[in-house]
């Protein structure tokens, strides 16, 4: 019989996992030297290798891909039987992982401020990243439940929204636009536009808005955070699209201006995500309801339909 324990276990599906030792090794808060010792000892017991080195990435043998597929499912139970337990303590206590893209970080650490409130109890791990890698976690099935803004196809999910998220157009406060009413979209191919990365459900929607109007933008400058878009539009680098949630401060400072242009914003929405086949716990179903019934209050915003620079 093989003595493989749990947490041998552990470091090896998060080293087949990402496929990579130190990832692995900052995930699981270990050192890389200890995770490749775990991983030695594990192909030593089985007497098999379990990767391979292909130029500078490692890979899974024959021999990893059946344990992977071994290791996956023991942890599945593991975290069902967690949970089976934390059900019977009630919602004192229990564990809350959330997966979020970037833009929804302005506004989900106050829901889960207002959340916490009531449950004190709980522990909540929050990961936030680019919409690629939350999908990635999520159909990994690594976390209890995602939020996004348009929703992924081809996966085994269950989404709901509970949010509306506008798209506005936005500007240095000395723009020209500034100060002009009801802009024909046709004039923005006369502007640069800043954009976030390709993947990103921002620069989705306002590619899918311009296709839709029949209008050729100017790209500039891509970035991966919508901080360096702001930070390049108030430098006058271009224009932007971007989520009436990720600009209320620099709006209110006089930072950053809405443009008064036909047919926006563009109205989406944000969603909770998570796997169709996973076991949600009492305390991830509560949160859910939560964010049914409540989040769009609590993060009530107003569209300004003027301009709101103070220097207006």
């Amino acid at each position: 019989m093989l003595h493989i324990t749990l947490h041998q276990l552990k470091i090896f599906e998060s080293v087949a996992r990402l496929l990579n030792f130190t990832h692995a090794a900052e995930e699981l808060h270990l050192t890389q030297p200890a995770v490749s010792i775990q991983i030695k000892r594990l192909e030593e017991m089985v007497a098999l290798p379990l990767f391979e080195q292909i130029g500078k990435r490692i890979h899974l043998t024959e021999a990893g891909k059946e344990l992977f597929h071994y290791s996956r499912a023991i942890t599945r139970q593991l975290a069902d039987m967690e949970l089976a337990l934390d059900e019977l303590k009630g919602l004192e206590r229990g564990k809350l992982s959330i997966a979020v893209v970037s833009t929804a970080n302005y506004f989900v650490p106050n829901l889960l401020a207002s959340f916490c409130q009531r449950y004190p109890g709980i522990t909540i791990s929050l990961h936030v990243s680019n919409r690629e890698n939350v999908l990635k976690q999520l159909s990994d099935n690594n976390m209890d439940m995602a939020i996004m803004g348009q929703p992924p196809e081809g996966l085994d999910i269950t989404s709901e929204s509970f949010m509306e998220n506008p798209l506005v157009i936005i500007a240095p406060p000395d723009h020209p636009l500034c100060k002009q009413k009801q802009i024909p979209v046709k004039r923005l191919e006369q502007e640069i536009f800043l954009v976030r990365e390709p993947g990103s459900g921002t620069r989705n929607a306002m590619e899918r808005f311009f296709a839709q109007e029949k209008i050729s933008i100017q790209k500039g400058m891509e970035a991966d955070t919508a901080e360096a878009i702001k930070q390049a539009i108030q430098a006058g680098m271009g224009l932007g699209i971007m989520s009436l949630h990720t600009i209320r401060l620099e709006l209110e400072a006089g930072r950053l201006v809405i443009l008064d242009i036909q047919g926006l914003p563009i109205t989406r929405h944000w969603n909770v995500v998570h796997q169709k086949n996973r076991r949600l716990s009492n305390i991830s179903s509560v949160f859910k309801q939560f964010l049914l019934n409540e989040a769009a209050d609590l993060v009530a915003l107003e569209y300004p339909h003027r301009n709101t620079s103070s220097k207006s």
